[in-house]
């Protein structure tokens, strides 16, 4: 069982690499194992949108629920010597695990590009940031966030809401975590800051 649409995304992350990229669908397929990384045929497959609300977490769980759905009808269809697999199709891109520094939130981006950054990365690894703390520097996850009004430098927070400027655009940041603490809204991350 695969969470994407092969060729497309091979490898450790694809849920997460296909929200990072800002697709706007995915799939779950079934493939026969073969040799190289996610090279096998695809017995199965289903086509799913991903939305502008998702996370990490709940397309992967919306993914888990199509798949445990497809696995009846695969084994059904291989015992009964049907289930003819397809070969993938297309220039395929590999879904890399994804490194600590590679989920810290560039402000510079686009805000289309931040929000699908932070949901992608959501709950884990999490997309993060460093504020200034009284002890120093903290590092904060951003676990959800929205398109938003505003502009300004990029990484600046326009307003009490926790809006802040990319490089075109604005997020808002509305789930957010400090380290050893559970996640919080925006407004009671505020109030402990």
């Amino acid at each position: 069982l695969h969470g994407s649409l092969l060729p497309r995304w091979r490898g450790a992350a694809p849920i997460q690499r296909a929200m990072m990229a800002g697709d706007a669908e995915t799939g779950v397929q079934i493939m026969q194992m073969s040799e190289g990384l996610d090279e096998g045929p695809v017995l199965l497959s289903e086509r799913l949108s991903i939305s502008p609300r998702d996370t990490a977490a709940t397309l992967s769980e919306r993914m888990a629920h199509i798949g445990a759905g497809l696995w009846p009808r695969a084994l059904a269809a291989l015992e009964r010597g049907g289930g003819q697999p397809v070969e993938q199709v297309g220039e395929p891109t590999y879904a890399r695990k994804i490194s600590p520094a590679e989920a810290r939130i560039d402000w510079s981006r686009p805000a289309v590009e931040v929000d699908a950054h932070i949901r992608g990365l959501s709950p884990f690894p999490g997309g993060w940031f460093e504020v200034e703390g009284p002890d120093g520097p903290v590092r904060i996850k951003a676990l959800m966030s929205g398109l938003a009004e505003g502009s300004g430098a990029p990484g600046t927070v326009l307003d009490d809401a926790l809006t802040i400027a990319c490089g075109s655009g604005a997020v808002r940041l509305e789930r957010l975590q400090r380290p050893g603490k559970a996640a919080q809204s925006a407004e009671e991350m505020l109030r402990g800051f």
